[in-house]
């Protein structure tokens, strides 16, 4: 079988480490030399517990062992203060247990059990626990790189001076995430300490064949910012390079690279083969920069500890795993009712919320001042509440609706963010993980996808894929639809469907400026993510809003117009459309009922079925294209619930399944009009 060797690489070369002099030398007490290596024997067997177990198949998932990069993981860890929040990887194991964390939940998370850190929703790749400072740890190479800045940035304004550090490998150094979060940190002087585990391979990749720059920290420089190359086999040097970069960091408030150069000794994952690199370079890494071996011989060549006393570390440290283990696989498996729960902090937080009467005072108002209205009451309530995005300082974004929050609260709290899609979603996500009630807001929906990880892997599974440990309250504010301006494919699209498909995401789309303030508020308090869309053609359209403050309760639909004869079921600007061709039809004397769900995710199955059970008839209306999209869930979830009430099949009117075209007369027929809507109603009707 043909075995790859591996190109010399231009970051590991000559780092033999010399832990007798120069940067391994230190001033620690031996006690604290001697927890450096109880430590990093509990880390490797941990890990070698664990391929142990995956090797007997009791490990459900993928494990990862950090086997050889211990040094950077205790150096670190011994390094940053209490009030440090730390982002770890897939290959996280190390991290936790440098931190203090419980080997037997550790264990019983790996196996799947119950009495896991995450109840066994993470397994192996996702164990953190805020209570020693892992503030989550990621399955998606480089994940947490973009929320760091957030988690940073919400100490910096809540005043707590914690700094956040990012662990990640060195294959995530060719993503594009960590050249966008360099350089909104050395925009904002955000206080990230930035650790590169290099280990010489990106899963099979050796780094030189992915990696065009000399070193990986040497990326800091193009943004101003410091980067240094260190052993991180040497954990006196990990530990006096962390110290001395975080010192820099709270000094100057700003980021730092640290690359770590280590080697993994096992696979990617347990059970991987490693056919991709050469023994003998493995062996020669084992036989003469292991961390373990190193700091074993240097402890006893300087008379720090003897051989009884490091003999006896390692005893304890093999009984402890031994018996966590056990006690571990003994633990039951979460039970089934667990597994939907924790998907949401509260579906229908909010449901209660009694909306304001018909008899208060109220003034005309557009649905883009009314979301200004909203924004401003919410940061004026709440000193957490901040706002980032493109161009939403000054200039107001892109549909002005930020206009004026600028001046009255100043650069700290709207944050104008560099054309970053992946930062806006990840450093929303990292703000709100540190205490802050974020707002993100995107130009356009479209632009949504360039966020796609930060919005969908990380946002929206965090609550649940952390045992219900962490919540992210934060709102993604975007523009969508086709507003009729020749904008073309790539800012006219509905991607509602995406985000209602999406578990642990609330979406919102409001039709008037009644709907805007009501729910926009009550997302800003809700405790899970809401991705709430306003619809680009709506922003000028008008109507009453209540003089004083109110809120709206999310899953509640609202009954726009009521009616007898047949049911239209419509978010967002299809409801004036709606609201217009029922009064047509009205004329003609038929009458028709207009609801509005208002929030897609949680969907008001009751008022929708209520509704068409009176009329028989049903017509869902939907910018969005037909195939899979909300028209199709909504008309599911009626012929589910009330088949035999219906006195003709549910009709889907909804966008055509193409791309929305730059032509002006394309564009119109792409999608529902008032008049495809009145036809549709007569046709359903059987009326001529």
């Amino acid at each position: 079988m043909k075995i790859y060797k591996r190109r010399s690489s231009r970051t590991s070369a000559d780092m033999k480490p010399d832990m007798q002099t120069g940067k391994g030398s230190t001033s620690l007490a031996p006690e604290v030399l001697l927890g450096f290596y109880r430590t990093m024997k509990k880390i490797r067997a941990f890990e070698y517990k664990v391929k142990e177990l995956a090797q007997l198949n009791k490990v459900g998932g993928a494990a990862h062992p950090s086997v050889g990069q211990e040094a950077v993981a205790v150096g670190i860890c011994a390094a940053v203060d209490e009030g440090a929040q730390i982002l770890s990887t897939h290959r996280g194991h190390g991290h936790m247990i440098a931190k203090g964390a419980d080997i037997k939940k550790m264990f019983a998370e790996v196996l799947g059990r119950v009495t896991g850190y995450c109840y066994g929703k993470g397994g192996s790749m996702h164990i953190a626990d805020r209570q020693i400072g892992i503030a989550g740890a990621n399955g998606i190479v480089g994940g947490g790189i973009t929320i760091a800045p957030g988690i940073a940035l919400a100490g910096k304004l809540l005043k707590t001076d914690g700094v956040c550090v990012c662990f990640f490998g060195d294959g995530a150094a060719a993503q594009g995430g960590l050249h966008e979060a360099l350089n909104l940190c050395a925009i904002w002087n955000l206080p990230v300490l930035y650790v590169c585990e290099n280990n010489q391979y990106a899963m099979s990749s050796p780094v030189s064949d992915v990696i065009a720059s000399k070193t990986i920290a040497g990326l800091a420089k193009s943004y101003g910012l410091k980067g240094q190359q260190i052993d991180g086999n040497n954990v006196l040097e990990v530990y006096e390079a962390a110290k001395s970069a975080l010192s820099e960091i709270r000094q100057r408030s700003c980021a730092y690279l640290l690359e770590c150069v280590t080697y993994r000794q096992e696979g990617h994952f347990c059970g991987d083969p490693c056919l991709y690199r050469d023994k003998q370079e493995r062996l020669d890494w084992i036989e003469q920069r292991d961390p373990i071996k190193n700091l074993r011989e240097y402890l006893l060549s300087n008379k720090l500890a003897d051989e009884n006393e490091i003999t006896k570390i390692e005893n304890q440290v093999q009984q402890d795993i031994e018996t966590a283990a056990q006690q571990a696989l003994q633990d039951p498996e979460p039970a089934l009712e667990l597994l939907e729960q924790d998907v949401y902090v509260d579906l229908w937080s909010h449901r209660d919320i009694e909306p304001p009467g018909a008899d208060v005072d109220t003034t005309e108002m557009t649905y883009r001042d009314a979301a200004n209205r909203a924004l401003d009451e919410e940061m004026e309530r709440d000193e957490k509440v901040i706002i980032l995005g493109e161009d939403i300082g000054i200039h107001g974004g892109a549909f002005q609706v930020t206009k004026g929050l600028y001046d009255k609260y100043g650069a700290q709290r709207v944050r104008t963010t560099p054309i970053s899609e992946a930062v806006i979603g990840g450093c929303t996500l990292g703000a709100a993980i540190g205490g802050l009630r974020p707002v993100g807001e995107f130009q356009y929906s479209d632009f949504m996808t360039l966020a796609m990880d930060q919005i969908v892997n990380q946002t929206a599974k965090a609550h649940y894929m952390f045992g219900g440990s962490l919540n992210v309250p934060l709102v993604y504010r975007a523009p969508c639809g086709s507003g009729g301006r020749g904008n073309a494919a790539q800012h006219s699209q509905s991607l509602e469907a995406w985000f209602m498909h999406t578990p642990g995401l609330k979406v919102v789309m409001p039709a008037t400026p009644f709907d805007m303030i009501g729910l926009l508020k009550t997302a800003i308090r809700d405790e899970d993510p809401v991705v709430f869309l306003e619809h680009k053609a709506l922003y000028n359209s008008k109507g009453l809003v209540p003089c004083d403050e109110y809120l709206l309760p999310f899953g509640r639909a609202d009954i726009k117009r009521a009616g007898t004869d047949l049911t239209i079921i419509t978010t967002s600007r299809m409801v004036l459309y709606g609201l217009e061709a029922a009064e047509k039809l009205a004329l003609e004397g038929i009458s028709v009922e207009v609801v509005d769900p208002r929030t897609l995710v949680p969907l008001d199955k009751e008022t929708i079925c209520n509704s068409v059970a009176k009329t028989g008839y049903a017509v869902v209306v939907s910018e969005d294209c037909l195939r899979c999209g909300v028209a199709s869930e909504i008309a599911a979830v009626i012929s589910e619930e009330i088949f035999d009430e219906l006195d003709h099949p549910v009709i889907r009117l909804t966008g055509k399944n193409v791309p929305i075209p730059y032509n002006r007369r394309l564009e119109a027929a792409a999608v529902p009009s008032v008049e495809t809507i009145y036809k549709t109603v007569k046709r359903t009707l059987q009326i001529d």
